[in-house]
């Protein structure tokens, strides 16, 4: 969505409703900073995370209700006395959780009439808060799932279940540890929270002016610069970001008119940026939600996460690169004028200061493990010092107040996500899916990896246009992984695969959010951006495939296989831009295109993983060497004659 649209529904409060409103955003922010660095337990409080998480949803709940419109007609300047009665019930059925866990967490499966008026409430306000921030797709799919464990039992065949009652539903989904209390809500609360404000703080301090002034002096001079700049802008903030929309919104308003002038087309201006801000979710460090996610499901460090999602990363961006610069010597394309960039020795002095919290950030990650809350936490309070070293970076109060008051609006939105997540896995868990599903997809794929790869890709991009990444990753790590795994696939590799999977909503039609955003911004066609997104993200369509087979990608193995992998992955991902741009040295025929595609992908395999890998692997990389050459030479035999 545009960020028009996404301003539009937020109200402009005064008054007593104002300063309710604000405090409610506001709010999640502090309470998830004294949670990160365990003051209750400096005071000696014995708190449940339950409680925690119930008081992070009341306010993501009430920030809502007051501060968002319900419909589009609405007046923006008041709260309707109905918004009033909804943060009123959503205070009761949360605060009846944050006031009574303690004794709840020894009987959560009672049917005590109150808690099940308290569940139905607790169930609509969060649909409701859901139908405000995100739509009416996702509180469809909550709700196919619960009319499938209460109707499960009259599905055919492989699919039935035994019913459950409405009301062991209801009690179930409000506070069941798995349910809406679950691990999503735990992983945003706990984690994501610090590491929006560690964005906020950066950007209230120009750290986002530095990575887009940095990339500017390091590739606006080359062929396609400005395009470069885009991905290699994208790239940095992505590390410290995580949200593709957010990258977009930062780094397009910049990027894109660069290209425009430099020549790209509109549409295609925006797909390269939609693309490279969408790498954001999988670059080291921070990542997006997801990530987290995945260590917690996976029972790792979240360093193990970021070990293995480092080179795919690196890879994603190398093939975005690439094919931005065969783009730019495809249309003889050039870099912009020195004059018109930052000088790099002056651009890394002046923000030398904003490599601190990024180190703070790695060091408290990787050496320390800290948990990622209290991380992303130090990461925040070093960006914030950094900026007040200087007069140019300091902040002003209001500035301050605004980063927090940004922060409380992703916040309120990703609690939102995460609680309706949480109510589809207790749905999931209280149907029996969670458990059948993977047998079923191996039934289906008949013990063949390559096919339940296939269909799990399949069920990925269609739920992915429909949900964000971090549902369609809770769903199917659920329902999917246990299925890969048991067909002989490493747990990091299959969750891995989901995650990129997963992540595709961003850039594939028909709902793509960063595609449309840096449509809006472009002023391009929707659907040109959205299919020109698909080809310069093709690594992040083809690489999930080889993760299984090359776990070297993941940083498993010898230092040899580590190495051929990284290698013969980054010869294939060029193989395949090439295939895809229709140039190398010089302009390919379609024979040469389908052949560099196919041997690039087969250059991608594993050559330790058996007979069969090791020939694709050798036979790929000797044809794509092979046109390599005789382009090259091609090539060099024009450019003469032209000479002369």
């Amino acid at each position: 969505m545009s960020s028009n649209s996404e301003n539009g529904k937020w109200r402009n409060l005064s008054g007593l409703s104002q300063i309710i409103g604000t405090t409610a955003l506001v709010l999640p922010v502090i309470i998830a900073a004294l949670w990160a660095v365990e003051v209750q337990t400096m005071l000696g409080l014995l708190v449940f995370k339950e409680q925690f998480l119930a008081l992070m949803l009341a306010c993501g709940l009430v920030a809502i209700f007051l501060n968002v419109r319900g419909r589009n007609g609405e007046k923006s300047g008041s709260v309707p006395l109905h918004d009033w009665l909804l943060a009123a019930c959503a205070i009761a059925s949360c605060g009846y959780v944050f006031v009574n866990y303690k004794w709840l967490v020894y009987e959560t499966s009672s049917l005590e009439p109150l808690r099940i008026v308290l569940g139905c409430i607790m169930i609509a306000t969060v649909f409701e808060a859901t139908r405000r921030m995100i739509g009416w797709t996702l509180i469809f799919v909550a709700l196919f799932f619960i009319f499938y464990a209460r109707f499960g039992g009259m599905m055919p065949g492989i699919f039935a279940i035994p019913s459950s009652s409405w009301e062991r539903i209801v009690i179930y989904s409000y506070l069941d540890t798995t349910a809406l209390f679950g691990l999503p809500l735990s992983v945003a609360a706990n984690t994501i929270v610090t590491f929006i404000f560690f964005g906020a703080m950066l950007k209230i301090t120009r750290g986002d002016k530095f990575i887009t002034n940095l990339a500017l002096s390091l590739m606006g001079k080359y062929r396609g610069g400005p395009a470069k700049v885009s991905v290699a802008a994208s790239t940095l903030f992505g590390s410290v970001s995580g949200s593709a929309v957010s990258n977009v919104a930062v780094v397009g308003p910049i990027s894109i008119p660069m290209m425009e002038e430099a020549g790209y087309p509109k549409h295609q201006s925006a797909a390269i940026e939609a693309v490279s801000s969408t790498g954001g979710q999988i670059m080291p460090p921070v990542m997006g939600i997801t990530a987290f996610l995945m260590a917690d499901f996976l029972a790792v460090p979240y360093s193990d996460v970021v070990i293995a999602a480092l080179l795919p990363a690196l890879l994603y961006y190398v093939a975005v690169f690439v094919q931005v610069d065969f783009e730019a010597g495809k249309y003889g394309l050039k870099g912009l004028s020195l004059a018109d960039l930052p000088k790099f020795l002056p651009t890394l002095r002046q923000g030398l200061v904003f490599f601190i919290p990024l180190g703070v950030l790695i060091y408290a990650v990787m050496f320390a493990f800290w948990p990622p809350g209290k991380a992303g936490l130090a990461a925040a309070a070093a960006a914030l010092f950094v900026g007040m070293i200087t007069e140019r970076t300091r902040p002003s109060l209001s500035d301050v107040a605004g980063a927090f008051v940004t922060t409380g609006r992703t916040v309120a939105s990703i609690m939102i996500l995460t609680a309706v997540a949480g109510i589809v896995i207790g749905a999931l868990q209280l149907a029996g899916l969670a458990y059948s599903m993977s047998s079923i997809l191996v039934a289906l794929a008949g013990d063949n990896v390559v096919l339940i790869l296939l269909m799990t890709a399949v069920v990925c991009i269609v739920l992915g246009m429909a949900l964000p990444t971090a549902v369609i990753y809770t769903m199917l790590a659920v329902l999917v992984a246990p299925a890969l795994v048991d067909l002989g696939v490493d747990r990091m590799a299959a969750h891995l695969f989901i995650f990129y999977m997963g992540m595709l909503s961003m850039i594939t039609p028909p709902v793509c959010f960063a595609s449309f955003t840096a449509a809006a911004i472009a002023g391009a066609s929707f659907w040109s951006t959205a299919i020109s997104g698909m080809r310069y993200g093709i690594a992040a369509y083809l690489l999930p495939f080889v993760f299984p087979f090359s776990l070297g990608l993941l940083f498993q193995g010898s230092m040899m296989e580590i190495f051929w992998a990284a290698a013969s992955a980054i010869i294939g991902l060029i193989a395949i831009s090439a295939s895809l741009v229709g140039y190398l040295f010089r302009n390919l025929n379609v024979v040469f295109r389908v052949v560099l595609f196919a041997a690039g992908f087969s250059a991608m395999l594993s050559p330790f993983n058996g007979e069969l890998t090791k020939m694709l692997n050798f036979g790929g990389l000797g044809i794509v060497c092979v046109i390599a050459v005789f382009e090259w030479i091609a090539a060099s035999r024009t450019q003469t004659q032209t000479a002369t």
